[in-house]
Parts: structure tokens; sequence; C-alpha cells
């Protein structure tokens, strides 16, 4: 193996292992199956358009009222 493939194994091993471990970010609402998955991502910023029309309800596809939201975000911990 030369030097030159070394490296490029080793810089292909470290983005892998990176994006392995960064949290994804939902192309759309229409990437969850259920509210809660929602909420975790809207709450954790990894989602933060879940609420277009702020009204407190992320993704309203999986998410059908704010009280389910706010019952999911008191087991999480979320104080958005």
């Amino acid at each position: 193996m030369t030097l030159a493939h070394s490296r490029f194994v080793y810089a292909a091993l470290i983005l892998t292992t990176m994006a392995a471990s960064s949290p994804a970010v939902a192309a759309s609402c229409k990437s969850y199956s259920t509210c809660r998955q929602a909420v975790i991502a809207w709450c954790e910023g990894r989602h933060p358009g879940a609420d277009r029309d702020h009204d407190g309800i992320p993704c309203e596809n999986v998410c059908k009222s704010r009280s389910a939201v706010v019952a999911i975000m008191n087991e999480i911990g979320c104080q958005r």
C-alpha cells in the first residue's frame, strides 16, 4: 500500500466515523413515522423547521395535537 493510498483510507475512515456519530437531519417531516421521532429531532435542533406555522406542533403529518407533543416533550425533558 502506498503512502497516498494509506492517507486516503485513513481520511475515509475518519469521515465515516464522524458521519456515523453525527445526528442526521431529516430531509422532511415525511422522514418520521412517529410523533416521538419528530419531537425528539425538533427538540434536539436537528429539524428546526419542523414547526413551520409556529403552533408548537412539529410535523403535523405525524403529530396530531399539542397535548401529545407536550407529553413527549415532558418525557424527554425538552424545554422548547
